[in-house]
């Protein structure tokens, strides 16, 4: 303390500050563009308490201790109720049974089950896959000069990534890339309650599907991921069906959205850097360290969450046992303490872009960072190499979203 001020980073803010800022995702513009209010969030109410029963942390170092404690993914431990309610009739209902949503011995039972088929090797052994499919998008984007990004690559390409490693049936593809969506939004802290039963039933009908391609995939067993996960097995333990249910749906909107906002996002900030743009085209080799930089930078997961099992304190603030706490990734990779004053600028070639916090941390980092990696590096290296006259040729549109938040629509020319 300083007089009636709080020296927060190096920033003096008054308490009065603290108290009269409201966090308020809804505000107009907030989605396009989340960057300046995580700035003040940083600055003025770095541990802040919403009005809807969450608490925040936005900096770096708050952010990655955090993510590294041993905090609950269990809605159980709950204490405000309104949160408890809205967990389990939302998120709760939706992803229970999926490791998202479960602590050790569950979380570390379920992860050891699904790590069998999600090795380095195994994720590996589909950059041929990836490469074609790639081409093949460039290809049509060749041909017709102009097109949406994100429904001819950013999209296309993970969605069909997995359903080749699962080893899907054919399906509806623009239902489930719909239901898909809209269960996303399940993720969001502050999503609509008017949304409720709008994204149960799009829960129970894309859990509707993936029960019939389990059904189908019994039927005809193949050297494919879905037959491994019906198969897998760790001393004698295997998934049951909710848990394989669970699972496949975790993957196709966590695992599937997040991978669509980082090659949009990624190409759209490329294109909106120009210098960055040309120098990653100068210097190809910089692709791995650039890949870091850009999930650093566009963060596509914005947010995690945990429930404290005990009393957590950050600084001088002590969080109540019981409480959500949702620690602000997108923020934390902004951060001036930690990446200096340029945290606000793309520079491909930041020596620590490495360190940034885009996959989690802690016992949940998530599962599919390698595939998510292998996915953005080569679809956004071919895109960029290929065509030096790639523009931007329309209006960006959002997707809405908070937490999964990334571009709906890249409009561009080549």
């Amino acid at each position: 303390m300083q007089g009636d001020g709080i020296v927060t980073g190096g920033v003096e803010t008054t308490v009065s500050e603290q108290q009269r800022f409201v966090f308020n995702p809804f505000e107009p513009g907030f989605i396009e563009d989340p960057y300046p209010v995580y700035q003040h969030l940083r600055d003025v109410s770095p541990v802040h308490e919403t009005s809807f029963d969450v608490w925040l942390l936005s900096r770096y170092e708050d952010v990655t201790d955090f993510l590294r404690s041993e905090h609950s993914a269990e809605s159980r431990y709950a204490t405000g109720g309104r949160v408890r309610e809205r967990f389990d009739e939302l998120d709760g209902g939706i992803f229970r049974g999926s490791m998202i949503d479960r602590d050790p011995p569950d979380h570390t039972r379920l992860r050891k089950l699904v790590a069998k088929v999600f090795t380095l090797r195994s994720v590996a052994a589909l950059e041929p896959m990836i490469t074609g499919l790639v081409t093949e998008r460039l290809d049509q984007l060749a041909k017709e000069g102009t097109g949406d990004l994100v429904d001819l690559l950013a999209w296309a390409l993970p969605f069909e990534v997995i359903n080749r490693m699962l080893g899907m049936p054919p399906t509806e593809t623009a239902r489930v890339r719909e239901l898909s969506g809209i269960v996303a939004q399940a993720t969001d802290i502050a999503a609509d309650p008017k949304l409720l039963d709008v994204l149960i039933a799009a829960s129970d009908e894309l859990k509707g599907f993936i029960r019939e391609a389990i059904a189908w995939k019994r039927e005809r067993p193949a050297a494919d991921m879905l037959t491994a996960l019906i198969a897998a097995e760790e001393d004698g333990d295997r998934l049951t069906e909710d848990e394989l249910i669970a699972q496949i749906q975790l993957l196709f909107v966590a695992g599937h959205e997040t991978t669509v906002n980082m090659i949009g996002g990624s190409v759209l900030e490329l294109l909106r850097n120009p210098d960055q743009l040309a120098l990653l085209r100068q210097r190809p080799e910089l692709m791995d360290n650039a890949l870091e930089e850009l999930l650093r930078y566009v963060s596509p997961v914005q947010q995690s969450r945990r429930f404290t099992i005990g009393p957590y304190q950050v600084g001088e603030t002590v969080i109540p046992p019981g409480t959500l706490v949702v620690p602000i990734i997108a923020s934390a990779n902004r951060d001036e303490r930690f990446w200096g004053p340029d945290a606000g600028t793309l520079r491909l070639d930041r020596a620590n872009a490495r360190e940034n916090v885009s996959f989690g941390g802690g016992a949940h980092y998530c599962i599919g960072a390698s595939l998510a990696r292998l996915e953005s590096q080569i679809a956004i290296g071919n895109l960029v190499q290929r065509f030096d006259a790639l523009a931007l040729a329309g209006d960006v549109e959002w997707n809405g979203r908070f937490n999964l938040r990334g571009p709906a629509h890249v409009p561009v020319s080549v």
